[in-house]
């Protein structure tokens, strides 16, 4: 009976910690990385606090005691205040003329040979000939001699003739414009098209907004120390910050239906997210099931995104957990207006 009396206070000082945390967490979406950018490095860790104080609930209840309020009452209020680490319900409605959007950051088709597989780069572009979308936007994209996606129109932008790394977005319906944000000081970028369906033009963005470079295979996440892990996490959060606006800012002028893909290497409690989701449907929180995990890390981390504008209808999403040919899991949504 003593060693349960000293477990139990300790269990609930971790989980004070924890709930506390989680609470203070609900505030990063409003807190710009560039007033702070130490505190934004927390929204990687949301989905492990969500999941931790809901470890802490379920053995609160099973041991019938009053800590259960702890808990719960912190993640009551992210119920209300915070987007859903977890959906229970979702839709399949398929419909003759849905679009059929896909995003997928395929690792440069294993390029750098990060996968063992010699076979990877093929078996990305079968899996989406299979798939057959209306439109993907690829993330981390290499112009390779290989190239076999089989949609008819496209718009490839690479950093130059000589360096094949870039953005692409296929579709099948004809573009008939299109264009770069072209980001400073980056390797990371945004494009747009402006596709034709059914005598109506749909603008689609392929948002890849910076890289915070991180191998979770690795001690202190693939840099020296934590000390330079955590000032390069801080740097990038603050690009971030500037590639947000660039979006922001070009997006303002059209006022058509769109949708906007991509690789934010940021959560959706994150400032980011928070900015590019305003007056828009998240196709997962509309349509997806489970967490939505789209990251290959131990816990679910939903970096990769599908936003539609508000008169858009989400009949589906779905996460291809399945498919482990790159670092991200693809997504596709269904979409309607």
């Amino acid at each position: 009976m003593k060693k349960l009396s000293i477990i139990n206070p300790l269990l609930l000082f971790i989980n004070s910690i924890l709930a506390t945390a989680l609470l203070l967490s609900y505030l990063l979406p409003y807190i710009s990385p560039k007033t702070v950018p130490a505190l934004t490095i927390f929204s990687l860790f949301v989905p492990f606090l969500v999941l931790t104080n809901l470890g802490f609930l379920i053995y609160w209840l099973i041991k019938l005691h009053k800590n259960t309020l702890l808990s719960a009452f912190v993640l009551l209020i992210g119920w209300f205040v915070a987007p859903p680490l977890l959906k229970f319900s979702n839709k399949e409605i398929v419909l003759t003329n849905d679009l059929k959007v896909m995003s997928y950051n395929v690792r440069m088709f294993n390029y750098y040979k990060w996968n063992d597989d010699v076979t990877t780069e093929q078996k990305i572009y079968e899996f989406i000939n299979n798939e057959s979308p209306d439109v993907i936007s690829l993330q981390e994209f290499y112009q390779s001699d290989l190239l076999d996606i089989k949609l008819p129109y496209k718009y490839i932008k690479t950093k130059s003739a000589t360096n094949k790394f870039g953005l692409a977005i296929y579709s099948k319906h004809p573009i008939v414009n299109s264009g770069s944000l072209n980001f400073k000081n980056s390797a990371n970028n945004t494009i747009f098209i402006d596709i034709v369906k059914n005598m109506d033009t749909i603008r689609i963005y392929n948002a890849h907004l910076e890289s915070l470079k991180i191998n979770p295979n690795k001690e202190n996440f693939g840099e020296k120390s934590s000390e330079r892990l955590f000032k390069r996490l801080s740097n990038g959060f603050k690009k971030q910050v500037s590639q947000t606006e660039s979006i922001i800012k070009h997006e303002y002028s059209w006022k058509g239906k769109k949708i906007m893909c991509g690789d934010f290497n940021n959560t959706s409690y994150s400032w980011v997210y928070r900015k590019l989701s305003k007056n828009k449907k998240d196709a997962f929180i509309e349509g997806g099931l489970g967490t939505g995990k789209t990251f290959r890390y131990i816990y679910p981390m939903r970096i990769d995104f599908i936003l539609t504008d508000k008169s858009a209808v989400i009949n589906q999403f779905k996460t291809y957990n399945d498919n482990k040919l790159s670092d991200h899991y693809p997504i596709m949504s269904r979409l309607n207006w």
